[in-house]
């Protein structure tokens, strides 16, 4: 059976930069990933080992990191032709697969993501670059769900930089005009397949229950990073041809592609847009002085 999108859908992806599909995976495959979830948490002798915890709350989790390294459930949702039929639709018939995240975006905390291109954090030689962000729970305005700037990746990657250092975020003096945001709110099982160009963000969760997606990411085969910088290159050793064949060359996209140089490590894009990256630095120097004057 085929799962190719329409010429319609297709044109709706190129027009906006994103195409949300209602509830494209069954009960059964969400539950199969909610079931997953329990058990690397279960499985973990230290959260911390897994995931990336809130900073205002140790026992909530903010992100496991490569669920699909961590439970095969994950590994058969990102290899299951629902998404890699549409994926073709979107950036040709050979898929490599990039990575995996599962943002848990947790009750009554849940760190607010700002505006971003998901680009800026990973340049690459052209932008056939899509997120699959896949809806574990229903996804509302309550609990924090996607919102999008259609339109906005028609133009180059944004200014993503404060004080000459990379942040991660685009100031929202500086969006663009005349692109319409869109709440991308959806029932469980849900997908929305995102350019990696489209501005993007979403806002902290005030409900009492997780808001969980996963999102596997792919590249076409030709679509190359142009940057090694250690916030990036550590998904390439986990990159993978999905379907097709690997390019002998690749395409290479004109633009003007700002690289990610952080002023410090960061741990992920929360603690770089929040700055607490900055501020344990700043923390870590204050108790080294009164260490030496004490």
């Amino acid at each position: 059976m085929s799962h190719h999108l329409s010429s319609e859908e297709a044109a709706a992806f190129e027009k906006d930069g994103f195409l949300i599909v209602h509830e494209l995976f069954d009960r059964d495959a969400v539950a199969s990933m909610r079931a997953a979830i329990d058990t690397v948490i279960a499985g973990a002798p230290d959260l911390r080992q897994i995931a990336e915890l809130e900073p205002g709350d140790a026992r909530i989790i903010r992100r496991i990191w490569q669920p699909s390294k961590k439970h095969e459930a994950f590994r058969r949702i990102q290899e299951d032709a629902r998404l890699l039929d549409r994926l073709e639709s979107l950036i040709g018939p050979d898929i490599v697969f990039h990575h995996s995240k599962l943002n848990m975006k947790g009750p009554r905390i849940g760190s607010p993501v700002e505006w971003h291109q998901d680009f800026s954090y990973y340049p690459h030689t052209n932008s056939k670059l899509v997120a699959c962000l896949t809806y574990l729970d229903d996804a509302t305005e309550d609990n924090g769900c996607l919102r999008l700037l259609a339109g906005s990746h028609k133009a180059n990657v944004y200014d993503h930089t404060e004080d000459g250092a990379f942040r991660g975020k685009v100031s929202p003096a500086n969006l663009p005009s005349g692109c319409q945001e869109v709440v991308a709110a959806g029932k469980a099982g849900t997908v929305v397949f995102l350019h990696c160009k489209v501005l993007h963000r979403s806002d902290a969760n005030h409900s009492d229950q997780y808001r969980r997606v996963f999102i596997p990411a792919y590249r076409a085969a030709d679509a190359l990073p142009i940057y090694f910088g250690p916030h990036a290159a550590h998904n390439e050793p986990d990159v993978y041809l999905l379907r097709g064949r690997h390019r002998a060359e690749v395409t290479l996209e004109g633009g003007r592609y700002p690289l990610p140089i952080a002023a410090k490590a960061f741990n992920s894009l929360y603690a770089l847009q929040q700055g607490e990256h900055l501020l344990k630095e700043e923390l870590h120097t204050r108790a080294s002085g009164y260490a030496t004057h004490a």
